[in-house]
């Protein structure tokens, strides 16, 4: 496997998994005037097990602001009136409540009133951006301004695996969709709860997850928020991994801090964000939405809602410890009025998301959001256009941190392996439209015009320019396929999701651990083997 490349603004070759898709796309080049490529180019490209791994992305494209100055002001007073009025409960944690009372919040019961602009002006503490660094420095992110890190899927019970079928997910699988986002070039980050391991007892699960993480991969990674006692665990790992200090002065671990929608912050999410903040470690601030059902329908009142939830966790946070960093979420989907369940890929969730953006940038802190969302129970049309819909908002929002880039099906149940690839071949594609529109010298192709004048060509597939460029000109689908039916129904007229299947196994099958630390590899197994033994097995 070929090292990463560096975080250089410097265009990038697409990489090349092995799939037959890139041999046939080289072979029309050439047939401009370096011969043909054909069965042999093809069987070439499937042989190539290299992967080119590709930074976060830098975005050059303008974000997309869905409020103007009016609906923006008019949403955050109602939000200001919701924090003010109705208050946000602080459930079953006394110290959370005697800090917001010490704060010059209104407590009553475990209900919390905020003065206008209190949570505001305790906000201006976190940080614009920051760096969650990974043991491998050259997979560090940076979270924030124009920057946008893609993460898989977070926390179904189920997987759809390379047999097909549906099933509670067990730690093998964990540990191949670890491996699969390690592989997957367009994935910056090895994410969290990919799937929950069910075969492991509720309380030890964490430790094997954080294991797989730490020594599957080098990317960075997310860590538990199922128990206080938990985050301290993934902090403690954490600091075996990079040394007490540089845990104590950098942040090492992202985590996910949902709010119970509407207007509840339970004991183990504070619980878990009190162990992150003030270990200096970064915690995703998100409202979980189910519009119609946990806000309400309309996007105006959602956002209203979301604002008000968010303002108050983020506050806390840097009462926690000032400077902590902090990412400003949303996660919100629309739900069916005829049955109840949840809907992905429609219009209203990406307005929220458009709208909590422009706040998140209102504030200077960096927004989590989008992904790769449907409904869908397997990875079809419907799938698709779902996690198009949803992803396109991603970019063009200016989604700082995207988790359920990759993976996600059945609204959120199944971690699908087939899924996870055809995802990373969007995900790669949206990175490339991130890039913007090229208008240095090369990019202009002045000299490719003028070319095929002076040569009395009717064509540019043969002009210098083009013969230079042809490798990074088009992004080239790693899964899609665009050859003749006749050649598609030679090479076994193959979907798009067997053909995803086969880079998964391919994935899986040539995954080599990055190097560790022997050291801290029996540190880190010494410490789960203790925890392990402290504690009988609960599975609830």
């Amino acid at each position: 496997m070929s090292e990463i490349d560096s975080a250089d603004d410097t265009p990038l070759e697409q990489p090349d998994i092995g799939t037959e898709v890139h041999a046939p796309a080289r072979a029309r080049v050439r047939s401009a005037g370096r011969g043909r490529g054909g069965a042999a180019a093809r069987r070439a490209a499937r042989a190539d097990t290299s992967v080119a791994q590709l930074p976060y992305i830098r975005r050059k494209i303008s974000t997309f602001d869905i409020l103007d100055d009016e609906a923006m002001q008019i949403i955050e007073n109602n939000a200001d009136t919701v924090l003010e009025e109705i208050g946000v409960a602080f459930r079953d944690d006394a110290e959370a409540l005697s800090m917001w009372k010490e704060a010059g919040a209104d407590v009553k019961g475990e209900r919390v009133h905020f003065p206008k602009g209190l949570c505001r002006a305790l906000m201006k503490t976190a940080p614009q951006q920051f760096t969650q660094h990974a043991r491998n420095a050259d997979r560090n992110v940076e979270i924030g301004g124009n920057n946008t890190v893609f993460a898989p899927v977070y926390g179904p019970p189920f997987v759809r695996g390379l047999d097909g079928e549906r099933r509670y997910g067990t730690i093998e699988d964990f540990q191949n969709l670890v491996k699969m986002a390690y592989m997957a070039p367009a994935m910056h980050h090895s994410g969290g709860t990919i799937c929950e391991p069910s075969d492991i007892p509720v309380n030890k699960r964490h430790l094997d997850m954080l294991m797989a993480h730490m020594s599957l991969s080098d990317k960075p990674y997310m860590g538990s928020v199922t128990a206080p006692e938990r985050a301290k665990d993934t902090v403690e790992m954490s600091k075996i991994l990079f040394g007490d200090d540089f845990v104590d002065n950098n942040c090492v671990v992202t985590s996910l801090i949902n709010i119970n929608s509407p207007l509840v912050m339970d004991d183990t999410m504070l619980g878990a964000l009190k162990v992150y903040a003030r270990a200096g470690q970064a915690c995703i601030i998100s409202p979980f939405i189910v519009g119609g059902a946990m806000s309400p329908v309309t996007v105006a009142g959602t956002l209203t809602q979301v604002l008000a939830e968010a303002q108050a966790a983020l506050a806390f946070s840097q009462l926690c410890r000032p400077g902590a960093p902090v990412i400003f979420g949303t996660f919100a989907t629309s739900i069916s009025m005829q049955t109840g369940a949840p809907a992905f890929g429609t219009p209203e969730p990406s307005q929220v998301l458009y709208g909590a953006a422009q706040f998140a940038r209102k504030y200077k802190l960096p927004f989590r959001s989008g992904g790769s969302l449907t409904g869908a129970k397997m990875p079809d049309a419907q799938a698709a256009y779902d996690s198009a819909n949803t992803l396109n908002a991603t970019l063009l929002g200016g989604v700082n941190f995207s988790l359920h880039a990759a993976g996600w099906l059945e609204g959120g149940l199944v971690s699908s392996f087939e899924k996870f690839v055809m995802d990373c071949d969007q995900l790669a594609a949206q990175q490339k439209m991130a890039e913007g529109v090229a208008v240095d010298e090369n990019g202009q192709a002045m000299d490719a015009i003028r070319e095929i004048i002076e040569k009395e060509q009717t064509h540019y597939l043969g002009t210098e320019h083009t013969q230079n460029n042809f490798k990074t000109a088009f992004y080239a689908s790693t899964v899609a396929d665009n050859n003749s039916f006749e050649q598609w129904e030679a090479e076994g007229s193959k979907w798009a999701n067997e053909r995803a299947r086969a880079t998964a196994e391919q994935w899986i099958k040539n995954h080599q651990a990055p190097t560790m630390d022997e050291g801290k590899r029996e540190a880190l197994e010494a410490f789960v083997a203790q925890k392990k033994d402290s504690m009988p097995d609960a599975f609830t």
